[in-house]
């Protein structure tokens, strides 16, 4: 427990850790009914703090869930932050759909609201990854949602750590490589750099779209198999921006961090830096 933050936010108010209480019936944790978005704040200043709305309102809308205005979801992960005296986090925002009776129909009442924020802890300067036996659905409802319902990547990351990773790589459905547990990821092929389309069924990360934006990177769908072979790689995320990959199923990559990479990685400092001028 000492690890755990003191204080968080919930519905309105900031309280201890120890004392907070969700109902046993709450269907964010009975049946997975909810939605969460993660960011960063560092160097005095959110990190894309209104791109996380706008993915949170599209989560929201399609859970059937209600949404907060952009300044209380901006207050409450001040106050998560601040009431542990914190001046820079890792941040999650949590909204479940609240109590309801332990079956999968929907909740007609008050949702459940959660900020929390926890030390923004540096990543290892590379990270080694491998792609995991199961497969993403792009026809699945949740394909895209930023759900709660993380058991299926709970399970792919034990099984990448199993295997001396730190992150886990689904394929899709179709044979085409799809996004990590907690990233999106990119690939560098014949000097282009590629990351698969929002129609693969992966998650449409914050980071992800910074970099498209600011650089030359293409969606397209890539078979797995050019992952593998991939010349550079690397993962994004709103608290890794570029990251990136050494080892792919333990073969290492012949260029790590290479001039690509690089280039991705200043145009999201730049992207980044606007981004924050225009949240203030």
């Amino acid at each position: 427990m000492s690890s755990l933050p003191e204080f968080v936010w919930i519905n309105g108010r900031v309280v201890r850790t120890s004392e907070a209480r969700l109902s046993p019936f709450e269907h964010g944790y009975t049946v997975g009914n909810g939605v969460f978005e993660t960011l960063a704040f560092r160097e005095g200043g959110f990190v894309a703090l209104e791109r996380h709305h706008v993915r949170l309102t599209h989560s929201c809308a399609a859970m059937g869930l209600p949404v907060p205005p952009l300044n209380d979801f901006r207050a409450a992960l001040m106050d998560a932050m601040l009431g542990n005296g914190m001046n820079e986090a890792r941040l999650r925002f949590t909204v479940s759909a609240g109590e309801g009776q332990p079956a999968t129909n929907a909740v007609e009442g008050h949702a459940t609201m959660l900020a929390v924020a926890t030390p923004l802890k540096p990543w290892p300067p590379t990270e080694s990854v491998v792609i995991v036996p199961w497969t993403r659905n792009a026809n699945d409802p949740l394909a895209g949602i930023k759900s709660t319902s993380y058991g299926g990547n709970v399970r792919a990351l034990a099984h990448a750590k199993a295997h001396g990773a730190g992150e886990a790589i689904f394929a899709n459905t179709r044979g085409h490589l799809c996004e990590g547990t907690g990233s999106n990821v990119f690939l560098v092929r014949d000097g282009c750099v590629l990351t698969p389309p929002l129609s693969s069924g992966c998650l449409a990360g914050v980071t992800r779209a910074l970099v498209i934006e600011s650089s030359t990177a293409i969606e397209q769908d890539i078979p797995i198999e050019w992952f593998e072979q991939a010349d550079e790689a690397f993962l994004t995320s709103s608290t890794r921006d570029v990251h990136p990959i050494a080892a792919i199923d333990g073969r290492a990559l012949a260029v790590v961090n290479g001039e690509a990479t690089q280039r991705v990685a200043a145009a999201l400092v730049a992207a980044l830096a606007a981004e924050a001028q225009a949240d203030a």
